[in-house]
């Protein structure tokens, strides 16, 4: 259990790795950041096609494909909306929420039916389903691109402007502080680095094989090589936020103190990939019959249909308002959508005619994106109101909802006896845990987005982007590490106190983050 666990880990790191040290100056500088998201749909698009052959080696050459293309696609995604909204900065907020709803109706169908697929028929048939759709997307986005009108294009040249330029509207016209070529050898030293490390980490842990066969100072080659290319990283940071002037720098610094909590957040978040999987496949009450099974049955339908009825009349909404000018984009997405209606239908009717019903532990992973399409409008209405809280009291509120939900989680183990490998918790704690959770997300994820477009200089959005992603690497990599601790920790503990954990250190970081709450308002200079 911890050794997949940890596999799994190396995806989510890698990723987020590959954001901070190679997309972001690409994107900013030479392809543009709708040329990003392409490139990145199609590389994604290979990855997916090697993991559908089942082989260990295309397994890592698919892995591979999903880092480098969701390097390029992801961060590129939210660098276009905040270009979207740069003259109306008060609706960001707003509008990244509606954005990580969209987002999150894509993962409630890709988890469904890919995970179902992987569990009930074969894992080729859902890692190729992914891929499948995801091409079909960049297709879609391809032939769709016009709608953005000039945003995200390929970046013109401009002549650089000389550093004495101070007030915040100068900040803002690019070439502005330009990269110099100390900042390029840091970068490709970062991005070489942190690349080595994305291949050397996985090989050597699973494999077996070093492809850093050194040791310095009692770190291993690895470790030491990933430890230079952060501390590179972090020159790089510090070198180009003091060239800005006051006001800018200020609000810089506030984006780097909500990345470090963003590490603890995440740190414990992405449990529900590892752990938590763990807890529903190994400790949860998944077989279900008689009248129980039926309920279960019912609710899935409900659950699954409605959401996709709702978001296929968003689309019919939108096809009539874009059909005339992006037919082709809009074919593309119509006929995506029948697949998965035939794919939804084929799944609830094979459900059906099954007298007992096994829970996949996959569909537990939809209750986050089904949360979150159903509370992300209520979100969004909130920040866009009076009522509307400060950065660090969002981040604080996150932060101590994600802790309550592990406290579901510690007080439904409790019953659970040292070293158990099995067990049958209701599945209500699970469920409960992801309720709060997504509420935990929705005040800490789309908005630190939001106050990253906000509060940096339009040459450093993507830049920052890539830090922000950095700080989502780093918790990733904490995630596997601890997540991994859980037999160690069931065995001469209990389950429970592996909880107790993520539930004490997230909230501790929710309170102290909501002490900052003057002196990160200070830093922002106004912004809200």
């Amino acid at each position: 259990n911890a050794q997949d666990n940890t596999k799994y880990k190396y995806g989510l790191v890698g990723r987020n790795i590959s954001y901070s040290f190679s997309r972001g100056y690409f994107a900013d500088k030479f392809i543009g950041y709708r040329n990003a998201v392409v490139i990145g749909a199609a590389i994604m698009t290979l990855g997916h096609a090697f993991m559908a052959l089942e082989t260990e080696l295309f397994l890592y050459l698919g892995l591979a494909g999903l880092v480098i293309g969701n390097g390029f696609f992801k961060p590129s995604m939210t660098s276009i909306i905040s270009k979207m909204y740069s003259d109306h900065p008060e609706k960001k907020d707003g509008a990244y929420t509606i954005f990580y709803m969209g987002v999150n109706a894509g993962a409630f169908l890709g988890i469904m039916l890919c995970g179902y697929l992987a569990a009930k028929v074969g894992w080729s048939y859902g890692f190729g389903l992914a891929g499948i759709f995801m091409f079909l997307g960049m297709l879609q986005f391809n032939f769709a691109q016009g709608i953005f009108g000039d945003i995200g294009k390929k970046p013109q040249k401009n002549e650089s402007l000389d550093n004495s330029l101070s007030t915040e509207k100068e900040v803002e016209v690019e070439g502005y502080n330009p990269f110099s070529k100390l900042d390029k050898a840091l970068i490709v030293f970062s991005a070489i680095s942190g690349l080595l490390y994305l291949f050397n980490d996985p090989i050597s842990t699973i494999g077996g094989v070093d492809l850093l066969p050194f040791s310095v100072g009692g770190l291993s080659g690895g470790n030491f090589l990933i430890i230079s290319a952060l501390i590179a990283f972090l020159i790089l940071i510090i070198k180009r936020i003091i060239n800005y002037p006051t006001i800018i720098r200020d609000r810089m610094v506030a984006v780097a103190i909500f990345a470090f909590f963003t590490v603890f957040f995440w740190a414990a978040f992405e449990q529900a990939a590892g752990s938590m999987n763990i807890f529903a496949r190994n400790y949860t009450n998944r077989t279900l019959s008689g009248s129980s099974a039926s309920l279960f049955k019912v609710i899935n339908t409900f659950i699954t249909v409605v959401p996709l009825g709702i978001i296929t009349y968003v689309l019919l909404k939108l096809f009539k308002e874009t059909f005339k000018d992006y037919a082709t984009s809009n074919i593309i997405l119509g006929t995506s959508f029948v697949i998965i209606w035939g794919i939804v239908i084929w799944m609830l009717v094979r459900e059906f005619q099954s007298d007992e019903t096994e829970i996949v532990a996959t569909w537990f992973g939809i209750l986050n994106s089904l949360f979150i399409i159903a509370l992300a409008p209520l979100f969004s209405k909130w920040w866009e109101s009076k009522y509307n809280p400060s950065a660090a009291m969002k981040y604080g509120f996150g932060l101590g909802l994600l802790g309550l939900g592990f406290g579901f989680l510690a007080f439904g183990s409790m019953g659970i006896p040292a070293g158990a490998q099995t067990a049958a918790v209701s599945i209500i704690w699970l469920i409960l845990a992801y309720l709060f959770h997504t509420l935990g997300e929705l005040c800490l994820s789309p908005v630190g987005l939001s106050y990253v477009s906000k509060l940096v200089p339009g040459r450093m959005i993507a830049f920052m982007f890539g830090i922000w992603y950095l700080a989502i690497a780093i918790g990733n990599k904490l995630a596997g590490k601890l997540g991994g601790m859980i037999d160690t920790i069931t065995a001469n503990y209990n389950l429970s106190t592996f909880f107790l954990i993520f539930t004490l250190v997230p909230i501790a970081a929710g309170v102290l983050v909501m002490a900052l709450n003057p002196l990160l308002k200070r830093l922002m200079h106004g912004v809200r």
